[in-house]
């Protein structure tokens, strides 16, 4: 392949992805407003008008924002690549510090940073406008910008000795580098998974115990008769940022950790969050965890071998705009940055084939609750959920297929009572 067809590929399959996610937005918009005006029948005595129809301008103000959102990543994609962006930064500090380590380093910090800075207006936006108008919003301006230092020195602080090794592997461990790199990369996400529930997450909320003894020995019970042991019951202060709940468990071994949002506590009865609790006791019971993180070290190693050919090749560089024989000897800080620049636009298409596997392990986690808790106390604590989060009931099949890990509200409480 020369690097003129492989801009024309690019091209090609950008303005596709592009414009099926135009369609899809579109048919989302259209789909929500129009079916706006009555809660489904199946709802109908659970969720009022009223919150129906917020659900869906919730929805809505979403997809608008989202579609702005997406013509500005066009347009920065397209600066970087085809318009030169990333070759004038590569130039420009090729000059000023010479080839080496410190030079891919640069470039890679660099490129992250003006990225984090066009995204910075979007992401307070979205937090203080949009989430403010429908109520979900309890962040403070403080709150956002410390939360932004924090999350950046972690990012540095990790993530720059990780990428020293990959960049290392990249340059010195031969045509194999990839696989070398996979290693590496598998044992960090594993690590990760042990030390993120105790070490990072308390960066960012207090983490304190279940106080609720009723509701803890309830919870215990649960866990008694799936045979699920955890670290312990923590209570997270998300109300600090947002009024949306949520329950999970984090960590690995003997880790494992059992997390509820203050919100959730607050809104659900506690046969409710028992049921919550045992669809996500569901997920690891069913080694649906185990499932998922074999998938993606299978997708990563397949990603990082195709990676190792492209690497080597001139055309994937010059067709996206770069010259990499004018600046360094070592391109793997350029590979890296235009593999992941580029790889969403010939992926997206394939998004139904994850949500599919991701459906059907949340049917699966649904019938593991209702085998040990109630199908109503899930039905409940879900409508709840649905009208506290603002999801709507209505979301556009196709649209849900490609964006949805969760399957549309009306199916999943069709299959539970099916399961029940």
């Amino acid at each position: 392949m020369n690097s003129y067809t492989f801009s024309v590929l690019f091209v090609v399959f950008l303005g596709f992805t592009v414009s099926l996610q135009f369609w899809l937005a579109s048919r989302q918009l259209r789909y929500v407003a129009r079916h706006r005006a009555a809660v489904p029948a199946e709802f109908a005595d659970k969720v009022s008008l009223a919150a129906h129809q917020k659900a869906a301008d919730y929805t809505i103000a979403k997809n608008q924002f989202g579609l702005i959102g997406l013509f500005l990543n066009v347009l920065v994609l397209l600066g970087f690549t085809l318009f030169g962006g990333l070759q004038f930064l590569a130039t420009a500090l090729y000059h000023w510090l010479g080839d080496g380590m410190v030079y891919q380093l640069s470039l890679l910090v660099s490129f992250t940073l003006i990225t984090a800075v066009i995204d910075l207006p979007f992401d307070y936006y979205r937090q203080f406008v949009l989430e403010e108008k429908f109520g979900f919003n309890k962040m403070t301006p403080k709150l956002f910008f410390t939360d932004l230092i924090k999350s950046s020195f972690l990012g540095a602080a990790i993530g720059l000795p990780l990428v020293w090794v990959v960049l290392s592997l990249m340059d010195k461990s031969g045509a194999q580098w990839w696989l070398y790199t996979w290693l590496v990369w598998t044992g960090f996400q594993l690590l990760m998974m042990i030390i993120f529930p105790t070490w990072i997450a308390p960066f960012f909320n207090k983490f304190s115990p279940l106080e609720d003894a009723a509701l803890k020995e309830r919870i215990e019970a649960l866990m008694r008769r799936v045979d699920f042991s955890a670290s312990g019951l923590f209570v997270m202060d998300g109300s600090k940022r947002s009024a949306h709940g949520n329950a999970y468990f984090s960590g690995f071994g003997a880790s494992k950790r059992i997390v509820f949002f203050d919100t959730l506590i607050e809104r659900l009865a506690p046969e409710e969050v028992e049921a919550v609790l045992a669809h996500e006791l569901g997920h690891f019971k069913l080694k649906h965890i185990i499932k998922r993180m074999i998938a993606m070290f299978i997708i990563s190693l397949g990603f990082l071998a195709l990676l190792g050919y492209l690497k080597q090749q001139v055309w994937f560089y010059t067709g996206l705009g770069v010259d990499p024989i004018l600046f360094a000897s070592s391109n793997s800080a350029m590979a890296l940055i235009l593999f992941m620049l580029a790889l969403p636009t010939f992926t997206f298409i394939l998004s139904p084939l994850m949500s599919i596997s991701s459906r059907k392990h949340e049917f699966e986690a649904d019938a593991f609750a209702v085998k040990h808790t109630n199908a109503n106390d899930l039905t409940s604590a879900l409508v709840k959920l649905y009208e506290d989060n603002a999801s709507t009931l209505t979301p556009d099949p196709l649209h849900s297929a490609f964006y949805d890990s969760h399957p549309p509200a009306t199916i999943r409480i069709a299959h539970l009572h099916q399961s029940s």
